[in-house]
């Protein structure tokens, strides 16, 4: 298997950890910083703990890893062997981990691709592992960093969340801004378009917006085959139920993950996050 070509990404991937193994991915974490102590996102603080941290309203926020974290992640993989690096990171509206990457990449001792996916949470995951694919079958640096942005751009989000409360307070709505004032009387479908959350549909209830969540789903996914990840945050219920829906009406599902997102994306988004990702191959 070509290591030629390393895959770098952060930890908003969330990528299962027998997979990153698998195909040799790097992760950079990003920080979570609870009260007046920082914390690396997926080693020192899990999504329960800052599950339970909101609900009981401390502060929280987060910063992205500094530019000298991502240059030690590439002389590693440089010493490892690689011969050029694809670093992929989630959107550069919702953080600048990307500015400190093409910070870092500069002075590498290899060349690297930065590459503003976009994307976050496995939509950004699955371009990480279109690019390992790549990459183990011999493939290029730049034909990996095309591997990656081709399933970026045929990769859909959406999710759902309780409040809009928490997207506000981190300045993520984006243009659901407009929202503001109405927003605590319905139930909101969210998804992301040119790197940033929108509104997508206004739903009055719950059960509803959960249901009109499947049906998006199963809409965007139709009979080509497709990789879809169902994501929460303290809604693993949820999850089940909609990842269970999703066997059954989805024809050409390929492969399904069904995750807990990691504190960063919790932070921003709240207890109750249903996401669902849907990446054609």
């Amino acid at each position: 298997m070509s290591r030629h070509v390393a895959i770098v990404t952060d930890s908003t991937a969330y990528l299962p950890p027998p997979t990153m193994e698998r195909h040799g991915i790097i992760s950079v974490p990003l920080t979570v910083v609870l009260g007046d102590r920082a914390f690396e996102e997926g080693t020192e603080i899990s999504a329960r703990s800052l599950a339970l941290a909101l609900q009981k309203r401390r502060p929280v926020t987060t910063s992205r890893p500094s530019p000298e974290v991502f240059a030690e992640a590439y002389r590693a993989r440089a010493e490892a062997g690689a011969t050029g690096i694809v670093s992929l990171h989630l959107s550069s509206e919702f953080s600048g981990t990307y500015d400190a990457a093409v910070l870092a990449a500069k002075d590498a001792p290899v060349p690297v691709r930065v590459v503003d996916t976009g994307m976050v949470a496995m939509a950004l995951g699955f371009c990480a592992l279109a690019a390992a694919e790549t990459a183990e079958g011999g493939g290029t640096l730049d034909e990996a960093v095309a591997a990656a942005e081709k399933r970026a751009a045929g990769t859909s989000a959406y999710f759902y969340v309780d409040t809009l409360d928490y997207l506000r307070r981190g300045g993520r709505i984006g243009a659901a801004q407009a929202l503001l004032g109405s927003a605590l009387a319905v139930k909101p479908l969210l998804q992301l378009d040119g790197g940033r959350i929108e509104l997508l549909e206004k739903v009055r209830t719950a059960s509803k917006a959960i249901a009109r969540l499947e049906e998006i789903a199963v809409d965007r996914a139709g009979a080509s085959s497709v990789d879809i990840a169902v994501h929460h945050l303290a809604a693993p219920d949820r999850a089940a139920t909609l990842a269970e829906r999703l066997r059954e009406r989805v024809p050409g599902l390929a492969e399904l993950h069904v995750s807990e997102v990691g504190a960063v994306i919790g932070a921003h988004t709240g207890p109750g996050l249903l996401g669902a990702v849907i990446s054609p191959r």
